[in-house]
């Protein structure tokens, strides 16, 4: 099976470099005109595949707005997952899981196992049990051709007491997660299949994302206040490897499928103005 990074770089070669977050938060809902109940949640979720399935890059669902409807929402995911692939997107589950020992091996097989329902082309993942912590993911995900994307620097503030304290080498926790998935990707080509989680309103990061080798998701565009502009700021001469995500900065187009698609066009041509000068 072809790496999730070889994938990645084609579909973004193809569809153009954008992922897209399928949030169906109780306000979204009822923006849509929907019911904050499970059969909001099925409408709202296959409009977004329709708009979005056959045209976006990468499609990133938030779990825990599915999971939050117990069994039957998860059911939806499963579905919402698997008309996206067939739409030929690649999906990117939000569920920033992280544990240790035989419990992350389970979370392993439950996103990054082909034989699951809810197998996927890539996860989140929390590094704060120790970045060796997700081994059985990233085997995993190397074994059946899958990705991680590990956070690194996102944009909550409350996340800087953390990801910059410096540890004993005098490095940030964050410069150590970002040269730990450097290491992972290493040698790989086009692209590698461990990523990063940076998010885009941050600002100069003063850390040193050159050698990741991997792509870097940035979320925070749109709606949480960071434009397409700003990655040149954050990501500097590491734009080639973003990937821009947005997420209610498109889905507030809805529920309209024609409105979401030129919600997406417009986002897209910003995202590639600004990386094409990389």
């Amino acid at each position: 099976m072809e790496s999730f990074g070889t994938r990645l770089h084609r579909a973004v070669t193809e569809r153009g470099p954008l992922c897209v977050g399928i949030d169906p938060h109780p306000g979204l809902l009822a923006r849509w005109g929907l019911a904050d109940d499970v059969q909001g949640l099925d409408r709202f979720t296959r409009t977004a595949v329709e708009a979005l399935g056959d045209r976006v890059a990468v499609v990133k669902p938030q779990s825990a707005f599915f999971e939050r409807f117990g069994s039957r929402g998860v059911a939806i995911l499963e579905s919402t997952i698997r008309q996206l692939r067939e739409a030929g997107s690649l999906v990117l589950l939000d569920v920033k899981r992280g544990d240790i020992g035989s419990t992350v091996s389970a979370y392993a097989s439950a996103y990054l196992d082909p034989s699951s329902p809810l197998y996927v082309d890539a996860v989140t993942a929390s590094p704060y049990l120790g970045v060796g912590s997700l081994a059985p993911m990233f085997e995993l995900a190397a074994e059946h051709g899958g990705g991680v994307f590990v956070l690194a620097l996102t944009s909550n503030p409350e996340g800087a007491a953390v990801q910059r304290a410096r540890t004993a080498d005098g490095r940030t926790v964050a410069q150590t997660v970002i040269d730990e998935i450097s290491q992972l990707n290493r040698g790989a080509s086009p692209l590698g299949s461990f990523g990063l989680v940076v998010g885009a309103t941050i600002g100069d990061t003063g850390h040193d994302l050159s050698g990741v080798g991997g792509p870097l998701l940035a979320p925070g565009l749109g709606a949480q206040g960071a434009g397409a502009a700003d990655l040149r700021t954050v990501f500097g001469s590491s734009l080639a490897a973003v990937l821009p995500s947005y997420s209610r900065e498109v889905l507030s187009a809805g529920p309209d499928v024609a409105a979401l698609r030129a919600a997406v066009d417009r986002v897209l041509g910003e995202c590639r103005g600004v990386l094409a000068a990389r």
